[in-house]
């Protein structure tokens, strides 16, 4: 029997008043990339409801060149299938305070994880956050220097205070840093 398996009934629950959201555009013009700790609940969190926003999760909340890849293809997507114009979405950066990966800023953490997962130090490291406001403008300056990052797209950075709960502005929303030109961001 799968973990799973207990929490099924909660789903019949869901399926009997579900209503399908069809595709479009997120209705809060946001993608939001956090972290995949279990304690943020980005619905919870924002007060965000299914259509709203696609939440892309990671460990640390990182731009990785998966999360660039995915924003490109969302603005695509938005551009060629739904016919959007403009300026398309936000993605939101969050990252959180006591963050797990905070520990890979230690190099013998660093070296045991890489050792015992099989992963590379370099990519274990590229997700640490030790200090989220530091890393969130790394972030946002990762997203918006990408040859990828399309211009459409503005990218701001934020960070969650666990013990608080209240989520803060590091970064306002800002655009790439290139002039605009149709398939710029697309290899």
């Amino acid at each position: 029997m799968t973990r799973l398996a207990p929490l099924l009934h909660h789903n019949e629950r869901f399926a009997r008043d579900h209503t399908p959201v069809p595709l479009g555009l997120p209705t809060a013009r946001l993608v939001l990339v956090t972290c995949l700790d279990h304690r943020i609940d980005p619905a919870a969190l924002l007060g965000l409801r299914p259509g709203d926003a696609p939440v892309i999760r990671n460990a640390g909340g990182r731009v990785t060149e998966s999360v660039i890849n995915d924003v490109s293809y969302l603005a695509f997507l938005a551009e060629s299938l739904l016919g959007a114009t403009g300026p398309l979405f936000e993605v939101a950066i969050l990252h959180h305070t006591q963050c797990g990966t905070g520990f890979l800023a230690d190099p013998e953490f660093l070296r045991r994880a890489a050792q015992a997962t099989g992963v590379s130090e370099a990519a274990l490291g590229a997700s640490e956050v030790a200090e989220p406001k530091r890393t969130v403008r790394e972030d946002v300056e990762r997203l918006l220097a990408s040859p990828l990052a399309p211009p459409a797209v503005s990218v701001s950075g934020h960070v969650l205070d666990i013990e608080t709960g209240r989520v803060t502005t590091v970064t306002d929303a800002g655009h790439p840093r290139r002039a605009a030109t149709t398939g710029a961001h697309r290899r």
